[in-house]
């Protein structure tokens, strides 16, 4: 499973605005709303199951990594928006570091097996330091994109 399959392309963001957990899953499902992946009557209720998902344990990862998730009837299929915070926020990541790169999933409700591929694919993808480093280095989304694919590529 290769993140570009999941990935909405239009909901990238090389500079998340957001300073706490919250603001940063309203920005990327903002994104997602805006590329058309999901209505806006959905985004409070959306945000409600992200917000749920966080109270059970951070989706704050280690190593600058977040990946909030969730399921929701919103969405037919899986789906994703991917972050950089520059300055970085407080996720409650096990590791306790800032949070600098949030990768956001929303997953139909009857969907186990595809959430749980795309949410150990990031993660492994992730685990890498120079993949991490590049995409914080990314000056816009377009280099975000292309760093994106090509990691999807090389680590088919």
């Amino acid at each position: 499973m290769n993140i570009m399959g999941f990935l909405n392309e239009r909901a990238i963001s090389c500079d998340v605005k957001a300073q706490t957990k919250e603001e940063a899953i309203r920005e990327l499902v903002g994104l997602l709303v805006k590329a058309g992946a999901i209505k806006s009557k959905d985004v409070e209720r959306l945000i409600q199951v992200l917000m749920e998902r966080e109270a059970l344990g951070s989706t704050g990862i280690g190593q600058g990594v977040a990946i909030p998730h969730g399921k929701s009837d919103c969405v037919a299929e899986l789906i994703s928006a991917f972050g950089v915070s520059r300055s970085g926020l407080d996720f409650n990541a096990l590791d306790g570091e800032t949070v600098h790169l949030i990768f956001l999933l929303v997953a139909p409700v009857d969907s186990a097996g595809p959430h749980l591929k795309a949410l150990a694919r990031i993660s492994r993808l992730l685990k890498d330091r120079h993949f991490r480093e590049g995409l914080r280095a990314a000056k816009d989304e377009k280099t975000l994109l292309k760093i994106l694919r090509e990691e999807d590529e090389r680590r088919h």
